[in-house]
């Protein structure tokens, strides 16, 4: 079954970003965010192990809506794709990656910094956008200076959210689930401490927006 972008960003106030260096991590540290509430992932594509990841916590991680992210052209599209990322998100975009995308069936989450990439995106159809870097765009007042004259676009605001921040950022009318790290840093995955990563990721599945 095909997932809705509309899933994607309502299903968890929060949207784990997900760097996995070690591929034996991978469905461990998905069932700990998983079972703490947190059920859409994105696996960043910065790692030589990030597709086979993707396909292991498919496979074996129930109730886990699997993503890709860093993607960044059509060749890391299409791999995201065929190792069976539900989702596709992108820091930037390009013509040729929008393209590329809007061929798929897949949902696209692209990454945004400007007004002017919001009306570019907002003629191809798109309404939901990463806000990316968040913090180092203008976070929350920015968001807010773009909501006005640009309310029907709804965010996810990456980059800099963290868990004192992330509540302001929920509490945006145009803003429908943040993405972030803290549930998972690597100290704690390199630890295995699967037991304190679903902790975490209970306390964030509790924000709300």
């Amino acid at each position: 079954m095909t997932v809705s972008i509309q899933e994607v960003m309502t299903t968890s106030p929060v949207m784990p970003v997900m760097v996995i260096n070690h591929l034996e991590s991978a469905v461990p540290l998905a069932k700990a965010l998983v079972d703490g509430g947190l059920k859409v992932l994105e696996i960043t594509l910065r790692t030589p192990v990030a597709l086979d990841a993707i396909r292991r916590i498919k496979a074996e991680v129930p109730g886990a809506i699997v993503g890709a992210g860093t993607i960044i052209n059509v060749q890391t599209l299409h791999a995201a794709i065929e190792a069976g990322a539900e989702f596709i998100v992108s820091p930037g975009v390009t013509e040729t990656l929008l393209d590329a995308a809007l061929e798929t069936s897949v949902p696209l989450l692209p990454g945004v910094i400007t007004p002017s990439e919001v009306m570019r995106l907002l003629d191809r159809g798109i309404t939901a956008m990463k806000f990316f870097p968040a913090e180092a765009a203008g976070g929350i007042p920015m968001l807010k200076s773009i909501g006005g004259p640009l309310p029907q676009v709804t965010f996810c605001p990456t980059g800099g959210v963290n868990p004192k921040n992330a509540p302001e950022y929920l509490a945006l009318s145009n803003v429908a689930c943040v993405g972030g790290s803290w549930m998972a840093p690597a100290d704690l995955v390199d630890a295995g401490d699967w037991a304190e990563i679903t902790r975490r990721a209970a306390v964030a599945a509790q924000l709300k927006n």
